[in-house]
């Protein structure tokens, strides 16, 4: 063989070699990028929940091409209130947090614990997309590690009691003990509501009720039926005292690990679940009025601008309102 024809036979080889290791890289780069990411999110919500069953009939399908959503309901990972610790720890990936437990750790969230602040789930949902919020989500980003990826419409609360005497104002709830979330925000709102605020966990709710170790609870009309408080309750005053909201979070790290397309597919998801969730639940707000009463509980609307001058009296002078960033219940308000 002359030198020519043996160097021609060493550079095919070697370009066969070439060929045949770049075709072993690209099916290695296809098997990791077919590996998918398990988002473990850990909530105090039932099953039939509609944020649950958004989530799992939504988000979970939308992103299962590059992540698997593993939640659990009922605080069975994770006991509520202590899911933000556990994705700081790197124990959890995604949670469904409040203003309240966001406020116990950054005081300047306590502005949506505020009763009597959004007008309803319309005004929610802007003012969680406009700048007015951009502060607010950086310091859960920068503080705790958390990314809000959406807002979820929990309902407009309402006062549900196991005593008979009717409430028209809030001098009517003096001495009545109501369960509230163990967070400051939480009991403060049930003291502006005039009422004896008593922490409970969700959990213990019902038994709670049941045994008379509280007098009431107050949440939207939607949990009150999943979570069947009507069986052990007399009647629901419809303060419509705030308009709740959850927001779905991932962890910042978790997040930062996705591709910008990917990042842009979780939000699209969790948007896309949080609409659905909404509008069932705005259905259901509609529809359980006329269930309760039903169920021979007694339901009426008390003498709602008492309770929201009250409120807002009571707030505005308090503690938290020092926290609030400057300007912004101006620029909650001008929100349409």
């Amino acid at each position: 063989m002359s030198f020519a024809i043996h160097r021609r036979a060493i550079h095919r080889r070697a370009v066969l070699a070439a060929a045949a290791g770049a075709a072993g890289l690209l099916a290695l780069g296809a098997s990791a990028l077919a590996q998918t990411v398990t988002l473990r999110l850990s909530a105090p919500a039932t099953p039939t929940d509609q944020r649950a069953v958004a989530l799992t009939e939504v988000f979970g399908p939308a992103i299962k091409g590059f992540a698997t959503f593993e939640p659990h309901w009922n605080a069975t990972l994770f006991k509520q209130g202590t899911e933000l610790e556990a994705i700081a720890r790197g124990n959890l990936d995604m949670s469904i947090t409040s203003a309240q437990e966001l406020a116990t750790l950054i005081p300047a969230w306590s502005i949506f614990t505020a009763g009597y602040l959004l007008r309803d789930a319309d005004h929610q949902k802007k003012v969680f997309q406009s700048d007015a919020m951009d502060g607010l989500k950086k310091m859960a980003e920068d503080k705790l590690g958390v990314k809000l990826l959406t807002v979820m419409y929990l309902g407009r609360r309402q006062l549900n009691l196991r005593t008979e005497k009717e409430v028209k104002t809030p001098a009517d709830l003096a001495g009545v003990k109501l369960r509230m979330p163990a967070t400051e925000a939480w009991l403060f709102l049930g003291s502006a509501l005039g009422a004896n605020p008593l922490p409970v966990a969700f959990t213990e709710l019902y038994t709670a009720l049941q045994t008379g170790a509280i007098d009431g609870q107050e949440n939207p009309l939607p949990t009150d039926k999943d979570s069947k408080f009507y069986e052990v309750t007399k009647q629901i005053v419809l303060t419509s005292h705030l308009v709740d909201q959850n927001y779905l979070a991932i962890s910042k790290k978790v997040w930062d690990k996705f591709t910008p397309d990917q990042q842009k597919a979780l939000l699209k998801a969790a948007d896309d679940a949080a609409e659905v969730g909404r509008q069932r639940q705005l259905k259901l707000e509609t529809d359980l009025e006329q269930f309760f009463k039903d169920q021979g509980l007694k339901v009426y609307t008390p003498d709602v601008d008492a309770f929201r001058k009250k409120v807002q009296a009571d707030y505005l002078t308090s503690k938290f309102a020092k926290d609030w960033p400057a300007g912004i219940v101006d620029k909650i308000n001008a929100i349409k």
